[in-house]
């Protein structure tokens, strides 16, 4: 992907996040669009009413002292592009990026906040980055957000997983239960297993992000910023996340691209549009 250069965004307090959250996704929905939040913004929304928003802020995701959130990203169904595309320029005002939505607008459009205060990417369909999280069929099952299995799988699925994707996964997996069903509040380890069971690469980087989660929560727990409590719970979680996966029978393709292992490059490459 090209590299582009916009306008700088100014940032905003975490509040303007989770505000706008409800006040774009139900705008959407009265213009007969099926839109929904994902990133660490949806995370927030999520860990918010079981009382871990203050976890995810002492965290300090993005730095010390520094705002939560740089963009507010959404999935929506291809089916409704050129709804969004009206959607955002006309009904919320926001500045597109001719550029970005000339050339890729097959697969994302980007789109700025009137104020500049950050900037949205709209998916269709699914996320492609190092691998897929296919949300066709699926963005009925939760609002405003994507389901809590699905924000599992687009922070599991990053090849080179930084420290804000970590920590975000640690809050997540802390303020919820681990389940079988896409209800409410509950993370579906079943079908995490069941996405995972078919293609090796993902689940190759997905185990190990886990892993990588339990390990970037005892360093949390040294520095003070995880209690006993919370990182026993997020420990046992994972596991469990685990014992799922392990447990799933495997696809015939998982186990042939198993054999291979990482002789074979496993991920694909995904290059930041720079704005």
């Amino acid at each position: 992907m090209t590299e582009v250069r916009f306008g700088e965004v100014k940032g905003a307090p975490d509040e303007v996040f989770i505000n706008d959250v409800f006040r774009i996704v139900n705008e959407a929905e009265k213009n007969g669009i099926i839109l929904r939040v994902i990133g660490a913004v949806a995370i927030r929304v999520h860990v918010m009413p079981h009382g871990f928003a203050d976890l995810h802020i002492k965290l300090g995701r993005l730095g010390e002292g520094k705002p939560s959130f740089s963009d507010l990203d959404f999935i929506t169904y291809r089916k409704f592009a050129s709804k969004v595309e009206k959607f955002f320029e006309k009904v919320l005002k926001f500045v597109p990026d001719r550029w970005i939505n000339t050339y890729f607008g097959h697969k994302r459009l980007v789109f700025y906040h009137p104020q500049g205060l950050y900037h949205s990417d709209i998916f269709f369909d699914k996320l492609e980055f190092s691998h897929d999280v296919d949300l066709r069929g699926r963005l009925e099952l939760d609002s405003p957000t994507i389901p809590l299995a699905d924000l599992v799988l687009e922070k599991t699925q990053i090849h080179e997983i930084n420290e804000k994707d970590l920590k975000d996964l640690i809050v997540l997996i802390r303020a919820h239960e681990i389940g079988e069903t896409d209800e409410k509040e509950v993370i579906n380890a079943k079908y995490i297993a069941k996405v995972l069971a078919q293609d090796w690469g993902f689940w190759y980087d997905a185990t190990m992000n886990l892993n990588k989660v339990k390990a970037m929560a005892k360093k949390c727990l040294k520095e003070g910023k995880l209690t006993e409590e919370d990182y026993n719970d997020v420990v046992k979680k994972i596991d469990k996340i685990l014992e799922y996966i392990e447990k799933e029978p495997k696809s015939k393709k998982w186990k042939k691209r198993a054999k291979v292992g990482t002789k074979k490059k496993w991920w694909r490459d995904v290059e930041e549009v720079v704005r």
